[in-house]
């Protein structure tokens, strides 16, 4: 059967890593990958279309006016708010297709409400937080204007939105530490190959 692989994790967990290691590999090359969108400004290492479609706030009331956002969580950021969404653009063909997505434990939830748990397997990467941090300080350094006030707030969030009793409700199919890109990416791998192949 086929389904959505979301890889979920904190912020600098590495899933954006594992995600883009995933969807260059052969094996995995019948898994569609799916780009969720935000309204937040895109960073300098990022391409349109590729970690997200950035769209304007007037392209998101629009999608939202034409009830074709699936899932959607807002952010009130230090530079305003952010959302990020998966909207409806006639994209899944499970009948074809399985696919992968990065997300939130919140958009893991509500796209298992949307297709039906059956259908949705989450994966859940994490990391040591003192590691997680220096990655994030080290990803922030790299921007044009740093901005260590929202790395700080996203960093605190996560400590809310990935709590105990939020993963246990979540009720994620497999977690993976990601101590190597490497070794993660194969674990994630294998997981993927092993649900697919029943």
């Amino acid at each position: 059967m086929n389904k959505i692989f979301c890889i979920i994790g904190k912020s600098s967990s590495g899933k954006d890593s594992v995600m883009n290691e995933l969807i260059k590999d052969e094996e995995l090359s019948g898994i569609k990958s799916v780009i969720t969108c935000t309204t937040r400004p895109k960073r300098k290492n990022e391409t349109q279309g590729k970690e997200y479609y950035f769209l304007t706030e007037e392209e998101y009331q629009k999608l939202k006016n034409e009830n074709k956002i699936i899932e959607e969580r807002n952010y009130n950021t230090v530079q305003g708010l952010w959302r990020y969404f998966l909207a409806d653009t006639n994209q899944f063909d499970f009948e074809k297709n399985s696919y992968i997505i990065v997300e939130t434990l919140e958009g893991f939830m509500a796209l298992k409400k949307a297709f039906g748990v059956d259908k949705i397997y989450g994966i859940y990467i994490f990391v040591e937080d003192d590691i997680r941090l220096l990655r994030a300080i080290e990803r922030e350094k790299k921007q044009e204007n740093p901005d260590y006030k929202e790395l700080c707030r996203r960093f605190l969030a996560d400590c809310e939105d990935f709590s105990k009793e939020k993963l246990k409700e979540a009720k994620i199919n497999v977690k993976i530490e990601n101590i190597s890109l490497q070794d993660t990416v194969n674990a994630v791998k294998s997981d993927i190959l092993k649900i697919m192949s029943k």
